[in-house]
């Protein structure tokens, strides 16, 4: 059985790696290369709204680098790369003159958009550590239980990330159909963001797996050493007690 614990370990060190590359995919949409390129969250047509970044990028695609246009399907005429873009329509077309109304006067989406953001990298520097942690759960149960509450930890901050995601992107789009424009979720984003969950899911199991591996033939070893020795005692008794009577029938 002991030989099992590498190969949970493997599984769920190959789990990890998956999840954190989807992870940096989707942290880094926004930038020209291939696939990020591909990578956004949302794209709503901006007609109406009176802007010349409006005009610019119409239809508009938000990412986390950057607020984007669309070229032969990917994103194209970036405008310049932040940290973390909030989805604020007010902000990011810097007027108010067209933009869907529930989107106004409101700070709702880009709280979601920005705590979603600050999730996504406390979700990936925890599966970071987790994987290192995870070398030593090859070879040994307490590396695989370390690596396993590590990976839980990421695990949760990435629900947290998904789930914010998908709020602020369902409720923008939304927010545009209601005004008559076109919207739709970035498919990629979606797709690598819960699927980053479902990867660090599993390698928490596995490596929590890992580590329960020889503990109940530890605990059967230690229960028939006690019983030996339990036998050997009462085998020392009933030898003492016999050897007792002898003595006292010679005496008698």
């Amino acid at each position: 059985m002991a030989a099992a614990r590498p190969i949970l370990g493997l599984l769920a060190l190959l789990l990890l790696a998956g999840g954190i590359v989807m992870e940096f995919l989707v942290i880094l949409s926004g930038l020209s290369q291939t696939p990020e390129n591909q990578v956004y969250f949302l794209q709503a047509s901006t007609n109406g709204i009176r802007s010349s970044s409006a005009n610019y990028h119409n239809p508009a695609r938000w990412t986390f680098l950057s607020l984007c246009g669309v070229s032969g399907g990917n994103n194209a005429n970036c405008a310049g790369t932040v940290a973390g873009l909030t989805f604020d329509p007010v902000r990011n077309f810097q007027t108010t003159a067209g933009v869907p109304s529930p989107l106004l006067n409101t700070s709702h989406y880009f709280y979601l958009s920005r705590f979603a953001w600050v999730f996504y990298l406390i979700a990936v520097f925890f599966a970071v550590v987790a994987f290192f942690v995870g070398l030593l759960a090859l070879c040994t149960r307490l590396g695989s239980y370390l690596a396993s509450t590590t990976t839980f930890v990421a695990l949760f901050f990435q629900a947290l990330a998904a789930s914010l995601m998908t709020a602020w992107t369902v409720q923008g789009r939304n927010a545009f159909r209601s005004a008559g424009q076109s919207a739709n979720l970035g498919t990629k984003a979606y797709a690598f963001t819960w699927a980053t969950f479902a990867c660090f899911l599993l390698a928490s199991i596995f490596f929590c797996l890992g580590g329960s591996i020889g503990s109940n033939d530890k605990y059967s070893s230690k229960k028939s050493s006690f019983r030996r020795r339990g036998a050997r005692s009462r085998g020392s008794f009933v030898d003492g007690e016999s050897t007792r009577r002898t003595v006292k029938d010679e005496y008698e």
